[in-house]
């Protein structure tokens, strides 16, 4: 068993390497995040084709993500955040009920359950809404797990190209990560952040915080900038690695073959990413102004994918990290604690008015 599980984590390894070299070898955006996603969901569609990929690789990835977004995170950028949080709370609470909106429209298209679509449609909240779904009876948990993982890697691989391609037009940087001056850094210091990164993600993970091995590494990182530490930048190298590892784990979450009326769930999913990406554009176009800021700044900060490879996107093109971050680290937050009893709520009293009629 042992044997075989190391063949298809090796064979795993090298199939998304490969990926990942081919989508350099095109010129294709963040090659080491889509090359190995895009990768492993083909290869693993075959029969007979067992492939894993251990969870500790991407908890890794997320802790080099986790540190280089933590750089940026200096006593500036973090008066600035504080300053916006209005704004976040306005443009996060549009953003969840435009999704609600749009699962609306779909539920009523498509005939599938007005709950189950919702569920599925919260941008940004993957393993919350997925473990919301099993704690809640009369949802479809293998619809929302489908709609919510299919929709994150179809933003995944669709952001990259309006900011790479005609719609924004952005250029790649090859900057270090993290607004560091170069210069020589203790062993120390590089074993103190090393050693904090770890200790958080941990800790995290213990008091079970959101995405612990990426917010924890956060917390960490900016806690010791903003008490006077320098960090060393990471080279570009890291961020690939990190992407890699990150990449080989996507790739392998969605499973179709698993699905109930596919041709209806893959429209939804790819109805319901598209809608949200291009409601998120919309909106970034606005705030641009008002905040003035960057359109791809904005565009990132709004958009409905996860935080680590937003973070990973906004560094390929010399975004406002923390910015970025900071939007998007706020709505996880709001997502994770303050969405769950919403629906709750909505969906307690959606199913005691339908049990009502039912007696009547």
């Amino acid at each position: 068993m042992k044997e075989n599980k190391s063949m298809s984590i090796f064979f795993a390894l090298i199939i998304a390497f490969s990926g990942g070299v081919i989508f350099s070898y095109l010129a294709i955006p963040i090659p080491w995040l889509l090359g190995p996603m895009a990768a492993m969901l083909i290869t693993s569609r075959f029969k007979g084709v067992k492939l894993k990929w251990p969870s500790y690789l991407r908890d890794a990835a997320l802790v080099i993500v986790g540190y280089s977004i933590g750089l940026s995170f200096t006593r500036a950028a973090i008066v600035n955040i504080l300053t916006n949080l209005p704004m976040m709370l306005i443009l996060t609470v549009l953003l969840v009920s435009f999704a609600a909106l749009m699962a609306f429209f779909i539920s009523k298209l498509s005939g599938v359950d007005y709950p189950t679509v919702l569920t599925g449609s919260i941008p940004g909240g993957l393993s919350q809404m997925i473990i919301f779904a099993e704690e809640n009876k009369g949802i479809n948990i293998t619809t929302v797990t489908f709609l919510q993982v299919s929709r994150l890697l179809m933003i995944v691989f669709f952001v990259p190209f309006i900011i790479f391609g005609p719609v924004l037009n952005m250029k790649h940087t090859d900057l270090v990560i993290g607004d560091i001056a170069h210069g020589a850094v203790s062993p120390a210091v590089v074993f103190l952040f090393g050693a904090i990164c770890i200790l958080t993600a941990l800790i995290g993970k213990k008091l079970r915080f959101p995405t612990p091995f990426l917010l924890g590494p956060i917390l960490g990182t900016a806690l010791l900038t903003n008490v006077g530490f320098q960090g060393p930048p990471l080279p570009s190298f890291f961020l690939d690695v990190s992407q890699f590892m990150i990449g080989g784990y996507i790739g392998l979450l969605l499973k179709p073959e698993k699905l109930e009326r596919k041709k209806t769930s893959i429209l939804l999913a790819l109805l319901s990413g598209l809608v949200l990406v291009s409601g998120s554009l919309a909106i970034s176009i606005y705030i641009t102004d008002v905040l003035n800021i960057s359109i791809v700044t904005s565009f990132l900060s709004l958009a409905p994918g996860g935080m680590d490879q937003m973070g990973i996107i906004a560094h390929e093109v010399n975004a406002d990290l923390s910015m970025v971050t900071g939007f998007q680290l706020f709505r996880l937050f709001f997502i994770y604690f303050a969405v769950p009893p919403l629906l709750r709520w909505y969906f307690k009293r959606k199913f005691s008015g339908k049990e009502e009629s039912l007696h009547n």
